[in-house]
């Protein structure tokens, strides 16, 4: 593994990071959600041509996530949907077609009112970032880092299942995405005014 390289602004803002702590939801790699089980959220691990994924991170409480989130009357129950909307709304990112990784099993049911529910994670490749702009949602305003994902699930605070998860979204993006299977490990913040993505590998 090579050096892991980041700026000073960057060394800044890991070192105000802030994990939320584990939830503890079962992780179903593979499996389709049950029928029955509603869908209430959407996240995805979504990789640039390099390897590296795309993880947001809220300056003013530390707090990292990848880029997702509940599902809206305009998805129509489409994850895949819900994900490039949320996608373009917090990161200003336009992604290809994303692929069901699995779900998380929330039997407390925090996102559907005390009732169980499943959280799906999907896998795409980033196309291009457009310029920082708030979340229309929650007024956020991220910062946009590029990371290995190892280093993603260390800075979200999700331990061994987030490990596997990582795991499963780069078997996924190195066989669909064409992404390679070791990850360049510099750390890197998105240009403000946002950038465009090469073509990784083949898509499928």
């Amino acid at each position: 593994m090579g050096r892991i390289e980041y700026s000073a602004e960057i060394s800044d803002l890991l070192g105000r990071v802030r994990r939320r702590p584990t939830a503890g939801w079962p992780w179903r790699p593979g499996e389709p959600v049950p029928a029955g089980l509603p869908v209430k959220q959407s996240w995805g691990w979504l990789f640039a041509p390099d390897g590296r994924v795309l993880t947001l991170v809220n300056p003013k409480d530390g707090i990292v996530s990848l880029p997702g989130g509940s599902l809206e009357p305009e998805d129509r129950g489409d994850p895949g949907a819900a994900l490039a909307r949320e996608s373009a709304e917090e990161a200003q990112a336009e992604i290809g077609r994303p692929h069901y990784l699995g779900y998380l099993y929330d039997r407390v049911g925090s996102a559907n009112g005390g009732h169980e529910c499943a959280r799906v994670r999907m896998a795409a490749a980033l196309r291009r970032v457009g310029p920082t702009a708030p979340d229309p949602a929650s007024g956020r305003h991220y910062r946009r880092l590029l990371v290995a994902p190892g280093l993603a699930v260390e800075l979200l605070g999700w331990g061994a299942p987030g490990l596997r998860q990582a795991r499963a979204a780069v078997a996924c993006a190195v066989g669909r995405l064409g992404v390679p299977a070791v990850a360049d490990e510099t750390i890197e913040e998105l240009p403000a005014a946002g950038c465009r993505f090469p073509e990784a590998g083949r898509t499928f």
